[in-house]
């Protein structure tokens, strides 16, 4: 249980620097060069995204002997497609059909994309 508690904590920091590189690239996206919401947001997840695999495979995970890193990655990107899709998706229902803000949509989204993420990535990429 220990093992998973500092498993957990690692994730979480992970995840929160690349939330606060995903936010920012959004915030800067949208208020600075106007760029659409939801195709900012697109931009700030796929660039977090990379930096996100580097740090979880890194520090967070320990990768399936058997699993070559091309196939890791596609796999780390495949389940991290889904979670932007989550991500679009709920950022949508939250602005534009709940009206809320976007900044404030954005880190409620987070939090729900980062336990998808957790628990994805350690049915399908973690040495069990």
């Amino acid at each position: 249980m220990k093992k998973l508690i500092a498993q957990v904590m690692k994730f979480v920091v992970v995840g929160g620097l690349s939330f606060v590189l995903d936010f920012i690239i959004y915030f800067v996206l949208t208020n600075f060069l106007s760029v659409y919401y939801l195709i900012a947001g697109f931009f700030s997840f796929t660039l977090s995204l990379i930096f996100n695999y580097l740090m979880s495979m890194k520090f967070v995970f320990k990768s399936k002997d058997d699993l070559k890193k091309s196939h890791e990655f596609v796999i780390f990107a495949t389940l991290s497609v889904m979670g932007l899709g989550l991500n679009l998706l709920s950022l949508y229902v939250l602005v534009d059909l709940f009206k809320m803000n976007d900044l404030i949509a954005k880190v409620f989204v987070a939090g729900i994309v980062m336990v998808f993420n957790f628990v994805t990535r350690k049915i399908f990429l973690e040495q069990k």
